[in-house]
């Protein structure tokens, strides 16, 4: 006869840094950012393509 034991093997929980969560989330600091690149992106390619800031561009000053 064998005594076998039997262990319970977890593997751990791994946070997916890419989902959308709300509040005070390094996953939402992560979007904020991911965003904010975005708008200096195109802010930079509407002063590149017509010759003018972005804010005449857009009318403001």
């Amino acid at each position: 006869m064998t005594n076998a034991t039997t262990t319970k093997v977890t593997t751990p929980v791994i946070e997916d840094r890419n989902a959308w969560r709300w509040g005070f989330t390094p996953q939402a600091e992560i979007w904020n950012g991911r965003l904010a690149m975005i708008g200096f992106s195109a802010a930079i390619l509407v002063e590149l393509f017509s010759g003018q800031g972005f804010l005449h561009f857009w009318g403001i000053l």
